[in-house]
């Protein structure tokens, strides 16, 4: 028998949602990776309690219960598996593997049973169905009923808002409700709902948030975080803490610290995924912790200390790492164009600042992302759709969702670049064997010498203007004002245009056996009128027979149209022909002397509405008019100034 056992598409329910990843048993554990949010369940084999086979939605499943009180769930197993599994847990885990029937009967009328964080409702000792008490967000109790809530799965189509149980009066000790104290308390005990019972650890005062936006007093509780604001607040318990980040500002003034949540915090109807804190790097605090000494040794084992005095973003995080038990993330070896360990570039329509961490990508801050290297299918580099001094990054995922991160500086291009291939990130857009490496060289390419030409048109790019600036302090410190020389762009290449050839016009076949047009009525005559040309013009050929005809007619036509003129002429014809000619003549003349009249009259009107000096009288204008009109008009003039 091997020492492991492995299976692909093993499916875990979480709040609603299938997630769907790689489940290993091996000797000394049970290891499960969440594909969605990258936690890890590794159960250890001395812990295993119970196994139970069940038939469920996706096949077959197996449900463990460890001695800690916690209770795993594993759907996809093929029937096939049974015998292999129970073998398997008989050698290594001492452990028999149960076969449990679900009642399926659809009766709303059984037993509540808690089990540890899991509550199960039988029918006849079988379970109807069963509710993980993490899930649970509020407990309400009215008269003989128990309103339950859930957390909300952003994930999830469809969700469970609520469920609603009777339970009926008991007939024992008087005065004992048993809503309240079997009912409500079991869920209460177990359930994720926090309630703030004694004092804080400490308290952060005023604390800015971008993420929810405004300003909160922190409270560190020893199991959860409780947000107090002007208008909401909010408990976050520790457990469901994801990550921890903390991140310079590109203006190295600022730091951020970002908390991942797993579920997330809701305000109305917006859920945020993560809590973003901006701080100054030169604020300081002076932090007296609620506990005494040996309380504080005991629990924080030295990574906190009764009285502390540091910088505010480093306390808080130092705070939050010893309490929440994780890691905090920072910028590896990743350093932009500027210096930074930041990008700027644009998510959707806001501006923020891209991290290139050791194990993902994280984007600050609206709205804020985090990615996985393990979840990323490939990279794109694109060029820009608006301008060309910057590109897109392009990010997608295995589960087909794509993060288009705009506006990047094209100086950050051959940096981010080369971070890409030395995370063996898959390259869209580049050679199939670049795009391989690292791959144990299952699918080399005979083309080694790939080559990215936008890639050192870039860092070509970038290095002119590095220079360009170098000359401009250089030239700022001697303290005088000089023209540089344009830096010369690169010659584009002749693009060479393939001539079309002319198509040939293909000659449709003839039909044989298709019927022949009629002749024309010129083709009728001729063929009738043929022999008798012939025979008055021995030797002539088909052609000549043709043109005489028609050199013939043409005569005949023209004898004929000289005969007729000449009838026309002698009854005297041509004069009447004379007249009108003239007739048309004078006509054009008036015609032409009524343009100009109407289009001095519009001149006129033009310069009186323009103002103009320069303006002339009719006897100016109409210079067509007689010279006896013209002095009979002068002659009238002078009577009327005598």
């Amino acid at each position: 028998m091997n020492d492991t056992l492995e299976f692909n598409e093993i499916y875990q329910e979480i709040k609603g949602s299938w997630n769907d990843e790689r489940l290993r048993f091996s000797k000394q554990t049970v290891v499960y990776k969440n594909s969605k949010t990258g936690k890890v369940d590794s159960i250890p084999v001395p812990e295993l309690t119970r196994a139970q086979w069940r038939r469920v939605c996706l096949g077959h499943g197996i449900k463990l219960c460890t001695s800690t009180g916690n209770i795993y769930k594993y759907d996809g197993f093929k029937d096939t598996d049974l015998e292999k599994i129970s073998e398997y847990f008989k050698a290594n885990y001492k452990v028999e593997l149960v076969e449990k029937d679900m009642c399926v009967k659809g009766w709303n009328w059984g037993t509540a049973k808690f089990n540890g964080p899991l509550f199960s409702f039988e029918v006849n000792e079988s379970p109807a169905f069963e509710i993980p008490l993490t899930s649970v967000s509020q407990c309400a109790t009215g008269k003989n009923e128990v309103t339950v809530e859930f957390h909300q799965n952003d994930d999830t189509e469809v969700s469970l808002m609520e469920v609603r149980f009777y339970v009926p009066p008991s007939t024992g000790d008087e005065g004992s409700d048993p809503v309240e104290v079997t009912f409500a308390q079991n869920i209460l005990s177990k359930a994720d709902v926090i309630q703030a019972t004694g004092d804080a650890v400490c308290i952060f005062r005023e604390l800015q948030c971008l993420t929810p936006r405004g300003r909160y007093d922190i409270r560190i509780y020893p199991t959860f975080l409780h947000l107090h604001g002007k208008t909401f607040d909010y408990k976050i318990p520790y457990t469901t803490v994801l990550r921890l980040f903390l991140l310079p500002h590109k203006d190295q003034r600022q730091m951020f610290f970002v908390i991942s949540l797993d579920p997330p915090i809701k305000q109305g109807q917006t859920r945020c995924h993560f809590l973003i804190l901006l701080f100054s790097k030169e604020e300081d605090i002076n932090l007296t912790l609620n506990m005494n000494e040996d309380e504080v040794e005991r629990r924080f084992e030295g990574k906190l200390h009764k009285n502390m005095s540091v910088s505010l973003y480093e306390m808080v995080s130092r705070v939050m790492k010893a309490l929440v038990n994780r890691k905090i993330t920072v910028p590896g070896n990743f350093q932009g164009h500027s210096g930074a360990q930041c990008i700027t570039c644009s998510y959707k329509a806001s501006s923020g600042l891209l991290y290139p961490l050791e194990r993902g990508f994280s984007y600050v801050h609206k709205p804020p992302v985090h990615l996985r290297f393990d979840e990323i299918a490939c990279v794109n580099f694109a060029r820009g759709t608006t301008t060309t001094r910057s590109f897109d990054f392009e990010i997608e995922t295995k589960q087909g969702n794509q993060y288009t991160f705009s506006s990047n500086e094209r100086e950050e291009y051959g940096k981010l670049f080369d971070f890409v291939n030395a995370k063996k990130l898959s390259i869209k857009n580049r050679g199939f064997k670049e795009g391989m490496k690292g791959n144990d060289n299952m699918y080399s390419d005979s083309d080694d010498d790939q080559h990215d030409a936008y890639l050192e048109r870039m860092k070509e790019e970038g290095k002119i203007r590095e220079e360009a600036n170098d000359s401009d302090d250089s030239e700022g410190e001697s303290g005088e004002w000089q023209l540089s020389e344009p830096i010369k762009k690169p010659a584009k290449k002749a693009k060479f245009v393939k001539e079309r050839k002319p198509r040939k016009k293909e000659k449709k076949a003839k039909d044989s056996s298709a019927p022949k047009r009629p002749m024309s009525a010129y083709m009728l005559w001729l063929n009738s009128s043929r022999d008798r040309i012939k025979s008055e013009n021995p030797g002539i050929s088909i052609t000549e027979i043709s043109k005489k005809e028609e050199r013939a007619k043409a005569e005949e036509a023209k004898k004929e149209y000289d005969r007729v003129m000449r009838e026309y002429k002698e009854s005297g014809g041509g004069s009447s022909g004379s007249s009108i000619k003239e007739r048309k003549k004078k006509g054009g003349k008036n015609e032409e002397k009524r343009k100009r009249k109407s289009g001095g009259g519009r001149e006129k009107e033009k310069e009186r509405a323009t103002g103009n000096d320069s303006f002339k009288s009719r006897e100016f204008i109409s210079s067509e008019e007689s010279s006896s009109e013209s002095d009979k008009r002068k002659g009238r003039k002078r009577k009327v100034t005598h």
